[in-house]
């Protein structure tokens, strides 16, 4: 089997200086370097947020001045192309941000889970910021159905751990996530701050990487111990 890997964040770019341009962050680098590829084929699927036609520009921009082949794989409001076949020839898989629960719905509709699948376990990099972080878990807190969180537990599952997005910027992340943990609801978890993303290889978290060596991310694990929810932060670089 393929080495299999999923780098899930809360990042992945990194706005610039110039009005809705941006440049790609240390983790989606991150990404392409685990392909092994001099030239990785790069997919976009921006899903959650509707086929965003400004996501998605916005996104073929900010990797422009890198050494990738770019396409895009979109469903509203039919798919632009084969979908196995356009997840199958991808070396890195990018999830974009928005509505995991719409993501979550329409992918089946499409077939995508079984896609992504069969492309993970044949060595294609899957990732993503945000929905595309929350997406390959057990689930996670989600503001998919309005400004209260609430909570997924339908995800696709590769990774056999609950997830916690934007834990740092958002009040209401961290405590539900350690509550979900706390009751049962989600097992094990981990969690990223804005710009933070975990490395995992096959379902092994092995490493922690940020967009810029400035940004104070963190990521973190998230488990019940005796009866009591820990939360332990991880340092940046190779878990140990």
């Amino acid at each position: 089997m393929s080495k299999r890997y999923i780098v899930a964040s809360s990042g992945g770019f990194n706005a610039t200086d110039r009005w809705g341009v941006m440049a790609p962050g240390g983790i989606f680098l991150r990404a392409l370097e685990l392909t092994g590829k001099e030239r990785p084929r790069v997919l976009f699927v921006m899903t959650a947020s509707g086929d965003s036609a400004n996501y998605i520009a916005t996104s073929y921009q900010a990797v422009s001045g890198l050494s990738v082949d770019v396409d895009h794989l979109a469903l509203f409001p039919q798919p632009n192309a084969q979908v196995e076949k356009s997840i199958g020839q991808a070396d890195v898989v990018w999830v974009g941000g928005g509505s995991v629960a719409n993501l979550l719905a329409v992918w089946r509709l499409h077939g995508v889970p079984e896609a992504m699948r069969d492309a993970w376990e044949s060595g294609t990099v899957l990732g993503g910021v945000s929905a595309g972080s929350l997406c390959w878990h057990v689930g996670g807190p989600t503001d998919s159905f309005g400004p209260q969180l609430e909570t997924v537990t339908d995800s696709l599952g590769f990774l056999p751990y609950g997830n916690g997005v934007h834990y740092d910027s958002e009040a209401q992340r961290r405590p539900l996530l350690q509550s979900l943990v706390a009751d049962g609801t989600l097992p094990l978890s981990f969690a990223t701050d804005d710009h933070a993303g975990i490395v995992y290889s096959g379902t092994d978290a092995v490493e922690v990487v940020i967009d810029s060596p400035t940004a104070p991310a963190r990521a973190y694990r998230v488990e019940k111990v005796a009866g009591e929810v820990v939360e332990t932060t991880l340092e940046i670089g190779a878990l140990k």
